[in-house]
């Protein structure tokens, strides 16, 4: 009787024993094993600018297409303005001539030296013509070349074709000089030299006498205008 009382009593102690050491376990801090951990999910609005931010990053293909089509893009009239009113015209597409002028003063004559476009294309004339007596049956200079009167008009003349430009061309009487000085010989006609050109024409002229002497002018030339406006 005494026996099952005093096994009563220890079963009943070490019931206690065995709860104490399991309470010791849970409030140890440490968490058990089967413990899940869930982190908090991103708000909707840190997740859309995050997507922004990586849009605007990386710009599109399109974007960049078009924007270096524009830039290689050639301007508008590049090809320029001049073409309409056409190039300057050579010696090799004008034809040259002696047409008469206002008739001059007293010691001088007025005459018209013409310049008409022979080819097929517009071109233009602006300035005064160079312009000498020639003569000897080669194409020799006699005496000084022309003076080019500057205070004349110069405008830009435009020539179609089978139009013409003139240049009142004053030529000064041989006899207002002595022999002595001015040397008189019949010249087979003139040399012209476009505004600009190096090449020349030959005008046929045997009305005039020239001097041979360089110091006596004999002759001067205004610029070229259009035909029918010329003033002198």
């Amino acid at each position: 009787m005494q026996r099952s009382s005093r096994s009563k009593f220890l079963l009943a102690v070490t019931g206690l024993v065995a709860v104490g050491a399991l309470a010791g376990c849970a409030s140890g801090g440490e968490p058990s094993a089967t413990e899940t951990v869930t982190a908090p999910a991103p708000s909707p609005s840190a997740s859309s600018s995050s997507s922004a931010s990586s849009s605007s990053a990386t710009p599109s293909s399109g974007a960049s297409a078009s924007a270096g089509a524009g830039a290689g893009s050639p301007g508008s009239g590049s090809s320029g303005s001049g073409s309409a009113a056409g190039s300057r015209c050579t010696a090799s597409s004008l034809a040259a001539s002696i047409e008469p002028g206002s008739g001059g003063a007293a010691g001088s004559v007025i005459v018209h030296l013409a310049l008409r476009n022979t080819g097929s294309a517009t071109c233009t004339l602006q300035g005064w013509p160079g312009v000498s007596f020639v003569g000897g049956g080669n194409g020799s200079q006699i005496g000084a070349a022309a003076t080019q009167e500057k205070s004349s008009p110069h405008p830009t003349v435009t020539l179609t074709a089978g139009q013409t430009a003139v240049a009142p061309l004053k030529i000064v009487q041989a006899g207002n000089y002595s022999k002595a000085d001015c040397s008189p010989r019949t010249p087979d006609g003139f040399r012209v030299y476009p505004p600009g050109s190096e090449q020349s024409l030959f005008v046929k002229d045997t009305d005039h006498q020239a001097c041979s002497s360089a110091d006596a002018s004999v002759l001067s030339v205004q610029a070229l205008v259009p035909e029918g406006q010329a003033t002198s």
